[in-house]
């Protein structure tokens, strides 16, 4: 529910967290894990690499051209996806 509103519609958060949970499988096919750490105000999302992919030279990449450009593409208002440790 949308900030406790009743109106049915899924939080920001949660449709991150959606989002989040479909990509998962992908890092954990390559050893790694992505969790969802929170959601900034400014919509700015917080994820922590796990496995293989904390310390991985790709993981920027995978970050920026995986994660973030997959959770712009579902949910527009995401302003950019940030890691943190």
């Amino acid at each position: 529910m949308c900030d406790n509103c009743g109106c049915g519609e899924k939080s920001f958060e949660a449709k991150v967290a959606e989002v989040i949970d479909s990509i998962r499988p992908m890092l954990q096919n390559d050893g790694g894990d992505i969790e969802l750490v929170g959601v900034d105000a400014d919509k700015t999302v917080r994820v922590r690499l796990q496995g293989a992919c904390k310390g991985c030279p790709g993981a920027a990449m995978t970050l920026k051209m995986g994660v973030e450009r997959l959770l712009k593409q579902k949910i527009a208002d995401v302003k950019e996806v940030v890691a943190v440790n």
